[in-house]
């Protein structure tokens, strides 16, 4: 891997780390800075997932356009982040319109990630690995749908504030139930990654070490999850960040290690096909004999 390309492999790992920092300080949020700040985070994410991936998603041999579209897709959700959530707070602190905009880009994320997971699904497939990426393909399959009804009903309510200055009551009413829809929702994506992680394993496309980390990582964010309970708590009656449970629970954070994932495919992409054979973006690699 060239110098360009270890660099945006670097840069990207880091990418939702830096997004917490980007997103969480309001500050940025004045009007002529932030569009820029973000215009320009977009744009250095876009060319390090160009460059990592060598521009596989337009290559000639299907494998590396599959490992390149699944990998673009689940980095796609943390893109939208960097170029619009720019000092958009919590939202206790963001207004109505822009948490109209906040549960809008949720949507496409959630979205995003389901697409890149079916592809994966498909690229495993060819691979020989079925088992777990048919577990990881079914649970994604359910959370999808939940965060996508979740995304809305928080979408209305916002709409709803912003028009009639609160909240409408048949929402606010059925809050218990979109808790659990979102608590279902986030259980599954962690579940789904984790079931991903352990085919890119079998297939050896992710080192040992790397999935068993991706595994634990996904099974310590479940089990704070179901630590926490269903009911999501509020962010501003205690430090959200000093509880772990809340942050695993933030729509956005489980979405984290499908990105992470997606860096991962795009390096597997950006490969050069061997010369004598097949593309090796298809081709498990070799166990060792020792």
């Amino acid at each position: 891997m060239n110098t360009v390309r270890r660099v945006s492999y670097v840069f990207l790992c880091i990418v939702p780390f830096l997004t917490f920092v980007v997103v969480g300080v309001r500050a940025f949020r004045v009007p002529g800075v932030y569009q820029p700040v973000g215009v320009a985070y977009f744009a250095a994410i876009a060319i390090a997932a160009w460059s990592l991936s060598a521009g596989a998603i337009r290559a000639d041999v299907q494998g590396r356009r599959l490992l390149g579209l699944a990998g673009t897709l689940l980095v796609t959700p943390f893109a939208l982040v960097a170029l619009l959530w720019v000092g958009l707070g919590g939202p206790w602190q963001a207004t109505a319109p822009e948490n109209q905009m906040r549960y809008l880009v949720l949507i496409v994320m959630a979205s995003a990630v389901a697409g890149g997971f079916v592809v994966l699904r498909e690229v495993l497939s060819q691979a020989g690995e079925r088992f777990y990426a048919t577990l990881g393909f079914a649970a994604m399959m359910l959370s999808g749908p939940l965060y996508l009804i979740w995304n809305i009903f928080a979408f209305a309510a916002f709409f709803g504030k912003e028009h009639a200055g609160e909240m409408p009551a048949a929402i606010v009413s059925l809050r218990d139930m979109l808790d659990l829809l979102l608590f279902v929702a986030g259980f599954l994506t962690y579940l789904a990654t984790a079931a991903f992680a352990a085919s890119l394993g079998r297939v050896q496309w992710l080192g040992r070490g790397a999935a068993r980390a991706f595994m634990i990582v996904n099974a310590v964010a479940l089990l704070f999850l179901v630590m926490r309970g269903l009911q999501y708590p509020d962010g501003r009656a205690t430090p959200w960040y000093t509880s772990p449970g809340f942050i695993v629970g933030i729509p956005a954070v489980p979405f984290i290690m499908p990105f992470l994932l997606g860096v991962v495919l795009l390096r597997r992409a950006g490969e050069e096909p061997s010369q004598e054979g097949p593309n090796p973006a298809m081709q498990p690699r070799e166990e060792s004999r020792n």
